[in-house]
């Protein structure tokens, strides 16, 4: 077993396996502090799905600006110039 397989370990649990966990899990905590535990995973899962969803939508937001239309615009103004420029020359094709 090298170390890169290591990862791909975790999603090749049965269903015995999680049964084990879950004991371990009940017998290291108690039964008490479950729900207290999965609400903090399901809460720091929220704040990361959170994040990344505002991330995306920064992303979004900056690559769809108005710089990146003004560019768009200007390139095909200088486009036409150099077709009405060129219009009558074209390119032989080897």
């Amino acid at each position: 077993m090298t170390i890169s397989s290591l990862p791909f370990l975790f999603f090749s649990i049965s269903g015995g396996e999680i049964v084990v966990v879950l004991l371990l899990v009940i017998m290291f905590f108690g039964a008490n502090r479950i729900p207290e535990i999965a609400r903090g995973i399901g809460k720091g899962i929220r704040e990361v799905r959170s994040a990344t969803e505002d991330i995306k939508n920064e992303i979004n937001k900056t690559s769809s600006g108005s710089d990146i239309n003004k560019f768009k615009e200007k390139i095909e103004k200088e486009k036409k110039e150099i077709e009405e420029i060129t219009g009558s020359i074209k390119r032989n094709k080897f």
